[in-house]
């Protein structure tokens, strides 16, 4: 859920305006603040808010009451203010008082702060930094910002103009069934609320890839491609398994809704129980799992990198989704639960988000680990490379009560050696961080469970490497 949501709970009349808003879970774009946060308190949630999406702030209501803010009428200037006199740079945010009824019974008023996503790095007087992530506002480490401030710098990409790209070129159905999900009466300011548009009502990049009827015109890899292999292997030259071959075009809701209907024709499947009560054949990766790849390839991808494409590879016993372009943000792939982001495209994310493709923000690599867990199926594997990011999703069944004697962190080696196919005890003690004695003491037990191989001609072989078991 978006920021959709609030705003059609804004549009109803004032009496029912704060029971809706207080019945809207908080999320990546929306927040609720009581009437007693002082404007420097409401400053460091503005920075959060500039930092990664933008969204909507509502002052007024807390622990399930409609508070108003027309007792506190002292600190309504100083909120309004808040991102003058408390964030540097300024953040550039909205604020508008709307009509309501509080729990009294009584006409009141709600504070609404509209923040918009920034291309800078936004900080509080202190020179502290927050990122909005799910339904929390992080403070970042030094690290944590310098790597913000480069993404920041390619996030400004899809805001640039697209030269000779006009009004014409748009899908007008495409825009006018967006504008009715997000129930806005005028697709064409629409566009410029979402900020898909410039200052002089140019098309951005973001407008284009959206809804322009081929944005491959200007941005020609822009797209999705669908291999299905023979086997576990791609195979090079006389011996290629390449079976298929699709490549999807078009705008990117377009994209997503025919990507995911050529995955789905191309996956090999497996009899399972399902909620029906029977065995019927069903996708052998949980389909929840491979489309949130998708969604995340698609709408965080690095359009600035010219001449790739985003690639679904399926094999009979795995997915890998690759995408352009590094994780945006704060990623540590050893462990993906934990990363730090914000949406390389805010505008794109936003938009996406509104067409209610995906989850939210910061939920989407949860789920997916979710999914696979619940499935008996190994965790998504992540690899990042200096120009891409991939993920690979794999039908290799789980002993879970197998995995449970294994020592703490041998779940990890496994995930790294069937991600790269084979690896040495000094690459794994590298890209795991961890001491050479303790990653030997957890490969030995992953040995000893059957689930690898210690693959050498001597003790001392510097070719010797770890390879999952085949039976």
């Amino acid at each position: 859920m978006s920021t959709v949501a609030a705003e059609q709970a804004l549009a109803l009349d004032p009496a029912a305006r704060g029971p809706a808003l207080l019945a809207l879970p908080e999320n990546q774009w929306f927040d609720r603040k009581s009437n007693r946060i002082s404007p420097r308190e409401l400053a460091d949630w503005l920075v959060g808010f500039a930092n990664a999406e933008g969204g909507i702030i509502v002052l007024g209501l807390w622990s399930g009451k409609v508070e108003g803010v027309d007792a506190i009428q002292k600190r309504l200037s100083g909120w309004r203010q808040a991102a003058l006199d408390f964030t540097v740079p300024t953040v550039p945010c909205r604020p508008r008082l709307v009509e309501c009824v509080n729990h009294g019974g009584d006409a009141d008023h709600l504070l609404i702060i509209e923040v918009e996503p920034s291309e800078k790095i936004h900080c509080n007087r202190k020179d502290e930094a927050y990122l909005r992530v799910g339904d929390e506002n992080r403070r970042l480490t030094f690290a944590q910002r310098q790597e913000l401030m480069y993404d920041k710098g390619q996030a400004t990409f899809e805001s640039t103009v697209v030269e000779g790209a006009q009004l014409d070129d748009l899908d007008e159905e495409l825009l006018r069934e967006y504008a009715q999900a997000v129930n806005h009466p005028d697709p064409e300011r629409l566009l410029a609320a979402r900020g898909l548009l410039s200052r002089n009502n140019q098309l951005t990049l973001a407008a284009v890839l959206l809804f322009a009827r081929h944005p491959q015109v200007w941005f020609p890899e822009a797209s999705v491609r669908v291999l299905r292999y023979r086997g576990a292997e791609r195979g090079s030259g006389a011996r290629q398994q390449l079976l298929d071959d699709v490549r999807v075009e078009g705008p990117l809701p377009a994209q997503l809704m025919d990507a995911r209907a050529a995955i789905f024709n191309r996956l090999p499947t497996r009899r399972a129980l399902t909620a029906t009560g029977r065995f019927e054949r069903v996708g052998f990766v949980p389909a929840d799992a491979w489309l949130e790849g998708l969604v995340n390839a698609v709408v965080h991808r690095s359009y600035s990198i010219n001449g790739d494409h985003i690639r679904v590879e399926i094999f009979d016993d795995r997915i890998e989704i690759e995408s352009p372009g590094r994780f945006p943000g704060i990623a540590d792939t050893r462990d993906p639960l934990q990363i730090t982001r914000f949406a390389r495209n805010p505008r794109i994310a936003r938009v996406c988000a509104d067409l209610r493709f995906g989850q939210e923000l910061g939920e989407g690599i949860r789920r997916m680990f979710d999914e696979m867990r619940l499935a008996g199926l190994a965790d998504p594997a992540y690899r990042q490379t200096s120009g891409s990011v991939r993920l690979m999703l794999s039908s290799a069944a789980v002993d879970q009560e197998l995995e449970a004697r294994f020592p703490p962190g041998a779940r990890d080696l496994l995930r790294l050696i069937r991600e790269a196919g084979r690896a040495s005890t000094g690459e794994l003690a590298q890209v795991s961080g961890r001491s050479r004695p303790i990653v030997i003491r957890q490969l030995r037990a992953l040995q000893e469970a059957g689930i690898v191989d210690w693959v050498g001609h001597s003790k001392n072989d510097p070719r010797a490497y770890w390879a999952l078991r085949i039976e």
